[in-house]
């Protein structure tokens, strides 16, 4: 039985610089649960959506998160944080190994526009290895409402997804059901952990790649530590969803052509939605004074 353990880290994480309650959650979470291999946060939960916080990576924020992993021993990933690279600003996350190496980095590739208003898309998917265990996947908060991101890290060999997330929202609900139909659909492990605090609304949760929510936390702080089962993976991709459907071999023996990557089928996209902008206060028209006659 192939087994890895990760615990989703959902901090209350206030605005501004949280490096050192970061430090103290990992301390914690290796000190009560010591089998743990890999730990994560959400989204932006290191120094908050400041893009004055952004900094290069390598850089001094990145560089105490791989101090952290040496000194722990656990693969790490801090969530994310703003990231300037060319003259760009990036929401990235890096995965830093237990020799405190970083393996490789994600950038975001849907930046929440018309919100994250001066954040760079990614170009890239990102999937890693850890050794005579398995491919992880990575992407962040609403690169999951675009559907072909986790396709293109199934298609790629991910059998977990790592999902850090900042959502203070009342849309929570919406991306809770895309979580767990992604899990499904793609026959993987879907690692959605959130913050809690100013920085989210916590549930955060983890599905199986049968669909099956294997825990949801509630809206405080909360360690949650899960063993990942990659035998239950590929026995899954082989045998079907509870011996059922197989989508991804339905997928990749399926010969239609879709039409959102032909240029000559985008008109809708291109001519019908209108322009990506934030939705305004509508203006009323003001009715006239209403004389009041005393009696």
């Amino acid at each position: 039985m192939t087994t890895f353990a990760i615990a989703g880290i959902q901090m209350d994480a206030p605005f501004g610089d949280n490096l050192g309650l970061m430090g103290r959650e990992i301390g914690i979470a290796v000190a009560r649960f010591p089998w743990v291999e890999m730990i994560m946060f959400g989204e932006l939960c290191a120094f908050g959506p400041d893009l004055q916080a952004a900094q290069p990576m390598p850089g001094p924020a990145e560089e105490y998160f791989c101090s952290l992993a040496r000194k722990h021993g656990i693969w790490l990933i801090p969530g994310s944080f703003y990231e300037v690279h060319e003259g760009q600003i990036h929401n990235t996350s890096p995965v830093i190994n237990p020799a405190g190496e970083v393996v490789t980095r994600h950038r975001k590739i849907y930046p929440f526009q018309p919100y994250e208003q001066g954040v760079t898309g990614g170009l890239e998917h990102t999937v890693f290895d850890v050794p005579e265990v398995g491919r992880f996947g990575l992407s962040i908060c609403y690169d999951s409402w675009f559907p072909e991101t986790s396709r293109a890290l199934a298609s790629l060999g991910a059998e977990v997804i790592l999902h850090p997330t900042l959502t203070n929202t009342i849309d929570r609900d919406f991306e809770l059901s895309v979580s767990r139909t992604t899990a499904g659909i793609n026959q993987l492990y879907f690692v959605d952990i959130n913050n809690t605090g100013r920085l989210g609304y916590g549930r955060s949760a983890i599905f199986s790649p049968e669909g099956d929510v294997l825990h949801q936390a509630g809206r405080g702080a909360e360690i949650i530590p899960v063993f990942l089962d990659f035998d239950l993976v590929r026995r899954t991709r082989e045998e079907g969803i509870k011996g059922l459907g197989q989508p991804l071999k339905s997928f990749r023996d399926s010969k239609i052509a879709f039409p959102q990557y032909d240029p000559k089928g985008r008109a809708y996209f291109q001519t019908k939605l209108g322009p990506l902008k934030k939705l305004e206060r509508p203006e009323r028209v003001s009715a006239p004074p209403v004389s009041i006659k005393s009696v």
